[in-house]
């Protein structure tokens, strides 16, 4: 039928998916860098203001340079994903991620330290195209299952590395640099070790040896073009949660705005694991537009929730709910649609040209800070609108499994 889901991509469940070698180690190194990564990241703006005297817009571009080139960067580790093999740029951004984490542990000259920093994101943009590369290829016809294992082992890394790092943290800096590093070097050692097999998986041809500028080709792709605009889109309301949301419990909850957003966040970081199974589900009963309105209307529901409030607890949770399956259905959507439409030999440029959606995190929070500062009414409800702007693409004929 020319409206349901191609449910061979789904046939293996998690169980037995993670039966398969490379794929359970994959996830196991995908979950351990996620702890070390975020158990490191939401204190760097912190660290950098006892450490200097710059001004909070300073020390956020800073941090935020770090996704900034790793997104923007992608394109190239993509590149050198397919170019060198995925198996190499992996095990070359876990050594950077190492080095850099141990470096910020013994440094602490501001002039050093900075650098270091930005640094971070060429580790990013080295793991994260390469990593992607080799968990579709591990997963085959599992690989839809495999990227809503990835979106678990980041939502578990979310909630466990900031515990891990504020822990650190208190003890001193070294600490919370140096368990990353320790983290970052696990992995390291578990692909190094299991490099042969890695190796096995990764496709190449002749024709992505010669051509210097493939990523181009994936932007040519009108499928792809699809998917990245969409994920623009949903980042670009994603971003909310974590950056004008929080400024508008601040306005209505005061001084108990953090242990309130804490409790919020731990909930989502729960549910958000929990969900995928029950999104696993429904996308195999149901087409792409459908998921894509469920996740939609999902957004939109946490914006009207939040919006009529008043700080009360109950319709804070009850958006976070609504918010969850949102996030549940669409955060990985991209992933998976990606999984399906690219070829094998060029998996790692498309999966690097598609890290370009997280420009949609720079720009969410100044369209988020700017509505706010209208109304709450305003920036709440236009912010509902725009949940469902990534829509009319998902629901694209081109991207249905049956026109692949």
């Amino acid at each position: 039928m020319a409206d349901t889901v191609d449910t061979t991509r789904q046939a293996a469940g998690f169980r037995e998916l993670l039966a398969n070698g490379p794929v359970r180690l994959l996830v196991i190194c995908s979950l351990i860098n996620s702890v070390g990564f975020f158990a490191m990241m939401p204190f760097l703006a912190l660290y950098l203001a006892d450490l200097t005297t710059l001004p909070p817009a300073a020390i956020g571009a800073f941090t935020g340079s770090v996704a900034l080139v790793g997104a923007i960067g992608a394109l190239v580790g993509g590149t050198m994903t397919d170019r060198a093999g995925a198996d190499i740029l992996l095990r070359a951004g876990f050594a950077l991620y190492t080095l850099l984490s141990a470096a910020l542990a013994l440094v602490t000259l501001p002039a050093v330290v900075l650098p270091l920093i930005v640094c971070l994101g060429g580790a990013l943009m080295l793991v994260g195209p390469s990593l992607k590369k080799l968990m579709s290829l591990a997963a085959g016809e599992g690989g839809d299952l495999v990227f809503r294992m990835r979106f678990m082992t980041l939502s578990t890394g979310a909630a466990l590395g900031p515990l891990l790092g504020a822990a650190a943290y208190n003890m001193s800096h070294r600490a919370l640099f140096g368990a990353s590093a320790v983290l970052f070097a696990l992995c390291l050692t578990l692909v190094h070790a299991r490099r042969q097999s890695l190796k096995a998986l990764d496709v190449q041809t002749q024709r992505t040896h010669r051509q210097r500028w493939i990523w181009v080709q994936a932007l040519h792709d009108r499928r792809f073009r699809l998917v990245l605009a969409s994920s623009v889109l949903i980042t670009l309301v994603f971003s909310q949660f974590e950056s004008t949301f929080t400024l508008y419990l601040k306005d209505e909850s005061g001084s108990s705005a953090p242990t309130l957003f804490a409790a919020l966040f731990a909930a989502h970081a729960v549910l958000a694991f929990l969900y995928q199974w029950p999104a696993a589900t429904l996308a195999r009963r149901m087409a792409l537009p459908a998921q894509a309105a469920w996740g939609c209307a999902g957004f939109a529901v946490a914006f009207l929730c939040w919006g009529t409030s008043h700080g009360g607890l109950a319709l804070l949770l009850t958006g976070v709910v609504a918010w969850t399956v949102g996030e549940a259905i669409l955060m990985p959507m991209a992933d998976l649609i990606t999984h399906r439409i690219t070829p094998d030999a060029q998996k790692g440029t498309f999966f690097g040209a598609l890290e370009l959606r997280y420009l949609g995190f720079s720009t969410g929070p100044v369209l988020g800070g700017a509505l706010l500062d209208t109304s709450q009414w305003t920036y709440f409800g236009v912010m509902a609108a725009v949940s469902f702007a990534a829509w009319p693409l998902l629901r694209a004929r081109a991207l249905r499994p049956e026109a692949g």
